[in-house]
């Protein structure tokens, strides 16, 4: 019986983040070197994350790829340019050599294994939390310290902003080689400790038109597209930070849901347009000003993404009753423990006044399920060896 050599293995989790300020457009497709600035939320892991497992050793005939347990093409291009700016990061740290007295010799092949906790390609931001965690696994597996939101900005350019936890920018930088494209931190996850984040899941389909096909159409035939990064997104950019800053719910939840109507018009103005959004999805957006109107005030506030499930940030002390509210407009047929999921949420009973105002036509089943989150840290390692994903043998577990 052959003696099994030694096998390296890192598992790392990473989170999902939320644009508030859009990310849309590309001014080089390789590099993945946006066209604005951005700014999103990252969410916390306890709700939604990626965990992936990495692992080396010399027994390894290939680079093998797992993603939710079935093994896909490790030959994509993004995932190779990730891969290869790690391997090459690791070689010039250790001075160049490939073949030095280090246990981990970088010429060894590398199996990796991922899984979500949440739909894929359904605009809940999977490629964010995908490559952040690919990236920081890696890095670690390989000895890699520094800036890595760089690497992970080449896997999918919003994964450079799930490389950090709270409010994160990511700039989008001068330079033609992207050395100056980068995430940096504006506030910590801790920094507005009573904001809340509602994902209502309306569909867990693939979207029609994938992001990065999307994007480039917008940049070639939008001129609203081309005015809204050149003049519109550095001011709100500004204006944001500062209602973080401030903890400025009115601001903050005023200028996320205008930056994500604009982000919309950018798509409706490409040609052939492209529509993110459903009925569903506009049908929210009505239920949310609704409901702010009976309020006189920005109590919940709406963003969408490249899909139609709506994000909806609030602070703690609305989340029931919008809840309910939401239970209201969209009745589920079983409407059991399910339909609430991730942090707890009290009870609430709302007012005939409001019911009246706000619950127009009720819409049943069209809502599948509530996540209830909050902002949450960055990339984690996971130290439990019975939460690798790859067993000793380099396999899934």
């Amino acid at each position: 019986m052959a003696e099994q050599r030694p096998i390296s293995i890192v598992t790392c989790t990473a989170p999902v983040n939320i644009a508030v300020i859009k990310y849309w457009g590309k001014r080089d497709n390789d590099l993945i070197l946006p066209i604005n600035s951005s700014l999103s939320v990252t969410l916390h892991q306890d709700q939604l994350k990626t965990t992936t497992t990495a692992a080396t050793s010399r027994d390894f005939t290939k680079d093998r790829l797992w993603l939710n347990g079935e093994e896909v093409d490790v030959g994509h291009p993004r995932l190779q340019a990730c891969l290869q700016e790690v391997r090459r990061l690791a070689r010039k740290r250790r001075g160049g050599s490939s073949e030095d007295g280090s246990p981990l010799n970088l010429s060894y092949k590398v199996h990796v294994a991922t899984q979500n906790n949440f739909p894929t390609a359904a605009g809940l931001a999977s490629s964010a939390a995908g490559y952040a965690c690919l990236v920081s696994t890696l890095a670690r597996l390989y000895g890699v310290e520094g800036e890595l939101s760089e690497v992970a900005r080449r896997g999918s350019g919003s994964a450079c902003r799930s490389m950090l936890g709270g409010f994160v920018e990511w700039r989008r930088g001068q330079r033609p080689d992207g050395k100056d494209s980068l995430a940096q931190q504006v506030a910590p996850e801790t920094h507005w400790p009573e904001l809340r984040v509602l994902v209502l899941v309306v569909s867990g389909e693939k979207k029609q038109v994938a992001s990065t096909v999307g994007m480039q159409t917008s940049v070639d035939t939008s001129p609203l597209l081309k005015h809204r990064a050149e003049v519109v997104v550095p001011e709100r950019l500004e204006l944001m930070m500062r209602h973080i800053r401030e903890r400025d719910f009115e601001g903050f939840g005023q200028l996320t849901m205008k930056d994500s109507n604009q982000f919309h018009a950018t798509c409706l103005d490409t040609f052939p347009p492209i529509f993110y959004l459903n009925d569903l999805s506009r049908h929210i957006i009505a239920l949310v000003h609704r409901f702010n109107a009976h309020h006189g005030s920005t109590k919940v506030a709406y963003t969408f993404d490249a899909g139609p499930n709506a994000v909806i940030f609030t602070l703690a002390d609305t989340v029931a009753e919008f809840v309910e509210v939401v239970r209201h407009s969209f009745p589920t047929a079983t409407n059991g423990d399910q339909f609430v999921r991730g942090l707890p949420v009290g009870s609430a009973v709302l007012p005939e006044e409001l019911l009246a105002a706000v619950v127009t036509e009720p819409v049943p089943g069209a809502v599948r399920y509530i996540l209830h989150t909050k902002p949450g840290p960055g990339p984690q390692f996971v130290d439990d060896p019975s939460q690798h994903l790859l067993g000793a043998d380099g396999l899934p577990r």
